[in-house]
Formats: structure tokens, C-alpha cells, sequence
């Protein structure tokens, strides 16, 4: 069986560090933790789990950090966590089924990262990483915010995922680097111009962010499902500033990229659905149930925009056209995907209420 080394970088931490640390039981055989400045227990707790405890200073590199970390490691691969990050009960199983099996033929392994859940527990955002890796190919992290690991070789996808749970308030950091490095007039890699835009238009800088998307897109050496992410969230922006003509264009240029995405398909029909062309958002609505939920995808996805709410928005377009019988069956389709949305449930008994009037009046 195959050996693993966890490595964390981490920096007052003490609130969620131990629950991620137990939740690799039977997983990790050793713990590298590389603390970056803490001020609170964060080490005294770590050393509850582990010996292996190393300073790094701070240099406003994430990359220096991880790439650092990585060197104590010494076990045939690393693992890599964010300290308010945990693996579930049943995904932990499934880790140790995957460490049992896994041979050393495989450089990289990627799961899902799970980011953000619904009130009833549902994914409504996650992408795939590469998680667990060789430590004897030197994978490096590359940037110095918003880094990346940079894998190749063979790359096998797993069913387990991690599960992100954010503990800390949302700062401005992230976005403070970057404006240090434009001030001192630092050249952007297409990556940077990406993840910058992101950070603007977080904070609500929505026109600085349309530029630098557009100056990210015009480069042409983007990540496809970047580009993609370029256009809708610089269609976002334009939404934000009330540019309804400048958002739809947006959103069709990521058709441009590749196949249309439920996200894309899914925004368009939105879009013509406030404007009362019910047809033509029946037709984008359908088209992000046709597209799916791609597991294999390493992008940001949101299972919702290819199940239940296209569905929910199908039922809406067809009461509105006056076909109950296709507006209850998207209705019912929606309801099994959500059980306990109070929309649904408020739609199924008009719809039971409409079908007896009928039956009535017949």
C-alpha cells in the first residue's frame, strides 16, 4: 500500500485545524505543517497530531509556502489541505479504498472540491483538483496568489472529495497583493489578468474587472474553462452595472470556446425569460438539462443549473404559456431533485388545485 505524506501550510488556524487533522485517520501516515506567522494555538494544536512543525516567513508567496511544504514531505505522495478544509465520513472510506488500490504508476489523482452546499446539504459549487500526487515528481505550485500545482503523467480521476468549510471573513488580501504588483508595474501572466479580474469584481470594482477580463481574453492563452468563467463573470459585472445588451454578449461569447455549458445555457434562458420570450428560454432551459453534470470537468460547477432549476424555470414557462401538463411535469422533475423546496411544493398544490377546477368543470 502506498504511503502519504498530508502537507499544510497554515496561519491562526486554531479554530478549525483539529477537526481537518482528524479527519484524515487512516489516511495520512505523517503530518507536515508549515506555519507562516501564527499569533494564536494553531502550532500547539498541530502538535497534537504531529511532530513535523516548520516556520516559513511570510513573503506574499502562497506558491514559496506550499512548494516549502511539500519539501519535508517524505512519504511516496503528498496530500495537500487547507486548514479549514475536511474529508467527510463516507469520503474518508473511500480515501483509504483509493490508498489500499493505488499503484505508483499514477503521478496525480484529483478529486472533487466541494465549496459551497445548499440549506439542505446539496453541492452548489465544486471543481476537480489535483489532490494527491507523487512526491518523487517534484510538482511545483506555481504564482504567488491564486497558485496552482502544475501535474502531468498519469492523472486518475477519484469519487472522493474534500469538503471545503470557510471558518475566517472574507478579506481583501488576495486583492491587495495584486494591486501591489500593478503598482510596481509588474508584467501579469494570463493567469494573474484572470484571477485579478476575479478579485475586482468581488469587491465590487466592476469596471476595472471588465478590463482586465477583456484583456485576459484578448491574449488568447487561457485555460478554456477560464475563458468560459472570463465571460460569464464579465457578463456578471455588466448585469451588476445594469448593461443588459453588454451582458447577453458576454454570455454568447463563451460559445465560442467550446459546446455551451448548463451555466451559459442556463443564464441565457434567464435572460429571455425576463423578457417575456418564453419559447426561446424554453429552448436554453432544456439545453442546460441536456448538458449535464460533466464529472470529469476540472471547472467550477454548480449541479443546480443542469437539474432542478432549469426545471423550475421550464415550469414557470410553460404555465406561463398555458400548458399545465408539461409545467406540472417539470415541476415533479425539479421536486426530485429538491424534496423540500418550498417553491415546488407551492407549485404542486396549484397545480393539484388547477387539475381538480379542470376536472370540475369538465
Amino acid at each position: 500500500m502506498i504511503t502519504i505524506s498530508l502537507c499544510m501550510i497554515v496561519k491562526n488556524e486554531e479554530e478549525g485545524l483539529a477537526k481537518c487533522l482528524s479527519s484524515v485517520k487512516g489516511i495520512a501516515d505523517e503530518i507536515v505543517i508549515v506555519d507562516t506567522g501564527s499569533t494564536d494555538r494553531t502550532k500547539e494544536i498541530a502538535a497534537q497530531f504531529t511532530d513535523r512543525i516548520f516556520d516559513f516567513e511570510w513573503i506574499n508567496d502562497f506558491s514559496a509556502a506550499r512548494n516549502y511544504s511539500f519539501s519535508k514531505a517524505t512519504k511516496k505522495y503528498i496530500l495537500w489541505l487547507d486548514a479549514d478544509d475536511q474529508i467527510q465520513e463516507k469520503d474518508r472510506l473511500l480515501f483509504i479504498k483509493l490508498k489500499k488500490k493505488l499503484t505508483l504508476d499514477v503521478d496525480s489523482v484529483t478529486m472533487s472540491y466541494n465549496l459551497a452546499f445548499d440549506e439542505s446539504g446539496n453541492v452548489t459549487s465544486s471543481l476537480r483538483r489535483n489532490r494527491l500526487v507523487r512526491r518523487d515528481r517534484s510538482f511545483q505550485w506555481i504564482g504567488p496568489v491564486h497558485e496552482y500545482l502544475a501535474v502531468w503523467g498519469n492523472i486518475q480521476n477519484s469519487d472522493v472529495s474534500i469538503t471545503h468549510g470557510k471558518n475566517k471573513a472574507y478579506t481583501d488580501r488576495n486583492l491587495q497583493i495584486y494591486l501591489k504588483r500593478e503598482q510596481a508595474g509588474e508584467q501579469f501572466t494570463p493567469r494573474d489578468l484572470y484571477y485579478f479580474a476575479n478579485e475586482l469584481r468581488d469587491h465590487a470594482q466592476y469596471r476595472k474587472a471588465i478590463l482586465y477580463y477583456e484583456m485576459f481574453l484578448k491574449g488568447k492563452q487561457g485555460w478554456i474553462e477560464d475563458n468560459i468563467q472570463a465571460c460569464t463573470k464579465m457578463a456578471d459585472c455588466f448585469g451588476k452595472l445594469g448593461d443588459k445588451e453588454k451582458y447577453f454578449e458576454s454570455m454568447c461569447m463563451t460559445l465560442s470556446y467550446d459546446k455551451p455549458r448548463a451555466e451559459v445555457c442556463y443564464a441565457i434562458g434567464i435572460h429571455f425569460l425576463e423578457d417575456n420570450k418564453y419559447d426561446i428560454a424554453i429552448f436554453w432551459f432544456t439545453a442546460a438539462v441536456d448538458c449535464g453534470i460533466d464529472k470529469n470537468n476540472m471547472a467550477m460547477v454548480n449541479p443546480a443549473h443542469s437539474t432542478w432549476l432549469p426545471h423550475l424555470q421550464l415550469c414557470l414557462c410553460y404555465d406561463r404559456l398555458g400548458q399545465l401538463e408539461k409545467a406540472n411535469e417539470h415541476n415533479e422533475k425539479a421536486l426530485a431533485y429538491h424534496p423540500t423546496h418550498p417553491s415546488m411544493l407551492y407549485n404542486q398544490k396549484y397545480f393539484q388545485n388547477m387539475f381538480k377546477d379542470r376536472i370540475k368543470e369538465g
